[in-house]
């Protein structure tokens, strides 16, 4: 059965960054184009009989999930193909939060704190090494195996997906990885 990547919509972080300087939007929401861009890849995907969605727990991605997917099929959170954290966009928020803004989905299954932790306390936006994200994507890429029997779509971040894919994905954009 076919695995379908999908990139986020436009992020605040996304309009915001202008290569420079951090705009500091932690975890950044949807802005309204993002919205735009889920509620048209919602038309494309509704006659690929996706019957499973596993979203990454940044909210950019719920947002994106739920979106296109709401009432179409169930989506599960997942944090093994989370964004490359570089910048404070990438840096996540605890279960407890998410469930507030997303009381419908669970993530009592997920760590309290899943994104990547630099060891240093204070350090707002750690970066995290290259070979601690690519030996994560591997992992997750390594699940997606298991995924025979469904039409599945996961919904995350360009350069996570730009790692298994080798190539960026523009936002909302669909790609049949299989």
């Amino acid at each position: 059965m076919p695995v379908y990547f999908i990139r986020h919509g436009q992020s605040e972080f996304n309009a915001a960054y202008k290569g420079k300087f951090d705009p500091m939007i932690f975890d950044a929401p949807l802005t309204e184009l993002g919205f735009a861009q889920a509620a048209e890849a919602r038309n494309k995907v509704s006659k690929l009989g996706i019957t499973r969605v596993i979203t990454s727990p940044l909210t950019r991605a719920i947002q994106t999930a739920k979106t296109i997917f709401d009432s179409m099929a169930p989506i599960e959170v997942s944090h093994g193909h989370h964004e490359l954290l570089k910048f404070s966009g990438d840096v996540g928020r605890p279960p407890e939060a998410l469930k507030r803004d997303f009381p419908d989905l669970d993530f009592d299954h997920l760590p309290n704190h899943w994104w990547y932790a630099h060891e240093e306390a204070g350090v707002a936006v750690p970066a995290e090494p290259m070979p601690i994200f690519q030996n994560r994507i591997a992992q997750f890429s390594a699940q997606l195996n298991d995924v025979n029997q469904e039409a599945v779509a996961i919904v995350g971040h360009g350069n996570a997906f730009q790692e298994i894919i080798g190539f960026m994905l523009n936002n909302c954009e669909l790609h049949q990885y299989r």
